[in-house]
């Protein structure tokens, strides 16, 4: 018997050997896996509370407050200033001049001006300073007055006519025709245009 085996004990429980025998505690990998998760669990949240102070001490507000403030902008746009009241059509009065190679474009114009309501008042050649030199669509010519009033109001009948100002005092307006005129702006076109004129967009606000 060895010296290692207590007395009493022998058969299959007898210890042979000079070395004493090392009792180790089975391991538990369940705990190693759990662990693990908390870890990951752990850094995952110091992460995001990190973002959150920088986002917090930067001013960055995210996507979601981004797009709140585009739609705040676009909600409060600065309100253009109001247009003043253009005159109605029976209230402007309109001569005709041609001064294009053309015949008869000065009583067709006026025609079809006084179809729209406008009165019309001299029909004839466009005076010497314009005759056949407008190769645009037309001039309109006027008083500074008339010029955001009468000739406003009948630029939208007219696309592409440029608007001049002369020392006259009355309200009439002179459309002279030019070389680019075909016809009057379709009725529809010209009632856009004149809406444009009237309610004008807001404009952007300058904070945004």
């Amino acid at each position: 018997m060895s010296m290692l085996t207590p007395p009493g004990m022998g058969g299959k429980y007898r210890i042979t050997g000079d070395r004493y025998p090392r009792m180790r505690r089975p391991k538990n990998r369940h705990r190693i896996v759990f662990a693990a998760i908390g870890s990951a669990l752990s850094l995952g949240l110091v992460g995001w509370g990190t973002l959150q102070l920088i986002d917090v001490f930067t001013g960055g507000g995210g996507t979601a407050h981004a797009s709140e403030d585009k739609r705040a902008c676009a909600a409060e746009g600065t309100p253009s200033p109001s247009a003043k009241p253009l005159p109605k059509p029976a209230a402007i009065t309109v001569n005709v001049y041609n001064a294009t190679t053309r015949s008869g474009l000065a009583k067709d114009t006026a025609d079809a001006l006084r179809k729209r309501g406008f009165k019309v008042g001299k029909v004839g050649n466009a005076p010497s300073a314009y005759d056949k030199k407008v190769k645009s669509a037309g001039v309109l010519l006027g008083s500074k007055t008339a010029s955001n009033g009468g000739a406003a109001v009948l630029g939208t009948h007219v696309a592409g006519a440029q608007t001049k100002t002369d020392a006259r005092r009355g309200p009439d307006v002179d459309l002279i025709i030019g070389d680019a005129y075909r016809k009057l702006a379709a009725p529809q076109d010209a009632t856009r245009a004149l809406t444009a004129l009237t309610h004008p967009a807001p404009r952007p606000n300058s904070d945004c």
